[in-house]
């Protein structure tokens, strides 16, 4: 490829995208560049406080069920307040939590403010992927999601690398550097990113720009209605197979590593593979994928994800580590973009905070489960049988998707408006629920090309 066809193809995967969305990505660039708990929490607890397995897997679990608690908690919170003034509460409160973690030194302690971390960082997830929905129009959201991811993925791979390399000297400098670039990022959302959260007219229909009543039809969009909606809960319990297995790359695989004689360091180089690849191959792969059957990637993505990690019992020699990295790395960047815009076109638009909020949940229930499986497993029958495991989740992924989309409707119908502020603003009120996903290849959108999630 030349450099001019380079040079388009960068720009037309940029272009058409609205102001607050590139602010919102910089607020998720900024607050990925200081990740460290979630990634280093199991080697903290076992190399550095000399803890058991099982005991960091139970940590790390509760860090997952304060996400469970306030993934619902958040969703309700983005409908009703607004998605801004969840942004804020979540990440002011993520970095006073977090600097907190890093001076605890009872067991108990430790637990207890891990459970606080869990619920204040997954409590942006919502807000973040409703005001994205909000703003994009529906034809560039896989694009939109597909971008946010690799800011998601940028910033984790410069962090993974750096901040395994200060671990090996303080972990407490780690805490309090994810705390200070959380709490600037918690800024950067005050001051630059404007509500978009859907208006209702005195009409008490849907009024302005891609607004769908916010008082009474979000109130009918009450949580019961999701949890009833079966193929969108469909989707969740998908996604909570998926997460189960991709959590692994930063619960399992970091304690199998350190068992077989390896740094932090070392596992920061390895799992630094899985950003650098991301930030590589998300954009050209999201425009190659864009437009094609949502159906395939996902089955062949899940596949990708179980047998991926399922190589790594055979991994030897830390170049063998980081290449099973690579195979479950492909499988991330065809699935979070697919996955998300698959959730979107189900969820209705003046409902948007609470169907985000229920899917981040699976996110945070595979955050519960997955250090409990992991240290479990681990401890009692050793790291090659969680590899298989993996094998076997990621397969029953598969046929999962491949039975919940069959006879999914052909996208189709009156095209939605963007949120006020978008650029794709319109008079006209839009239909109660986002557009149906695609089951086939459609070209009817120029621009193709893409963060994943809430974490």
């Amino acid at each position: 490829m030349s450099a001019a066809s380079l040079r388009r193809a960068a720009r037309e995967s940029v272009s058409g995208l609205p102001r607050a969305f590139w602010w919102l990505w910089a607020s998720t660039l900024v607050n990925r560049l200081g990740a460290f708990v979630a990634t280093f929490m199991t080697l903290y607890l076992t190399l550095d406080r000399g803890y058991s397995a099982s005991f960091a897997g139970l940590v790390v679990a509760l860090h997952g069920l304060g996400g469970v608690v306030s993934s619902l908690v958040a969703g309700v919170m983005t409908d009703r307040l607004g998605r801004r003034p969840t942004l804020l509460a979540a990440q002011a409160s993520t970095a006073f939590s977090v600097a907190l973690l890093g001076f605890m030194e009872h067991p108990a302690a430790i637990a207890a403010v891990a459970l606080l971390v869990g619920m204040t960082s997954n409590a942006s997830r919502p807000a973040v992927a409703a005001m994205m929905a909000d703003i994009v129009r529906p034809e560039d959201r896989v694009r939109a999601f597909a971008l946010n991811y690799w800011a998601i993925n940028l910033g984790f791979a410069v962090s993974a690398t750096a901040a395994g390399l200060i671990a090996e000297y303080s972990y407490l400098a780690g805490f309090l550097g994810e705390a200070a670039l959380t709490l600037a990022c918690a800024v950067l959302v005050y001051v630059k990113l404007p509500e978009s959260r859907p208006q209702q007219d005195g009409t008490g229909t849907a009024g302005g720009v891609g607004a769908a009543g916010s008082g009474e039809d979000a109130e009918r969009t009450g949580l019961g209605t999701v949890l009833r909606d079966g193929r969108f809960m469909g989707v969740v319990g998908l996604s909570f197979l998926i997460s189960l297995i991709f959590t692994q790359g930063s619960v399992g695989l970091p304690v199998a590593m350190g068992a077989a004689g390896f740094s932090p360091g070392d596992y920061g180089l390895v799992i630094a593979v899985n950003g650098l690849l991301i930030v590589v191959l998300q954009i050209p792969v999201t425009r190659f994928i864009e437009h094609r059957d949502p159906q395939k990637l996902l089955v062949i993505s899940a596949l990708l994800a179980g047998y991926g990690f399922a190589l790594t019992a055979f991994a030897g020699p830390l170049w063998a580590w980081a290449l099973t990295v690579c195979v479950w790395t492909l499988a991330e960047i065809v699935n979070s973009p697919t996955q998300m815009s698959l959730v979107v076109r189900l969820s209705p638009v003046h409902g948007r905070g609470r169907y985000q909020g229920v899917y981040s949940m699976s996110w945070a229930v595979a955050a519960l489960v997955a250090p409990l499986m992991a240290g479990f497993v681990i401890d009692r029958f050793g790291a090659v049988w969680l590899w298989g495991a993996t094998g076997v989740l990621g397969t029953v992924a598969a046929v999962g998707y491949w039975l919940l989309m069959r006879g999914l409707p052909q996208a189709g119908g009156a095209p939605e408006p963007a949120a006020s502020g978008g650029p794709a603003a319109a008079g006209s009120a839009e239909p109660v629920r986002a557009e149906p996903v695609k089951t086939a290849p459609e070209k009817t959108a120029p621009e193709k090309a893409e963060p994943l999630a809430a974490g």
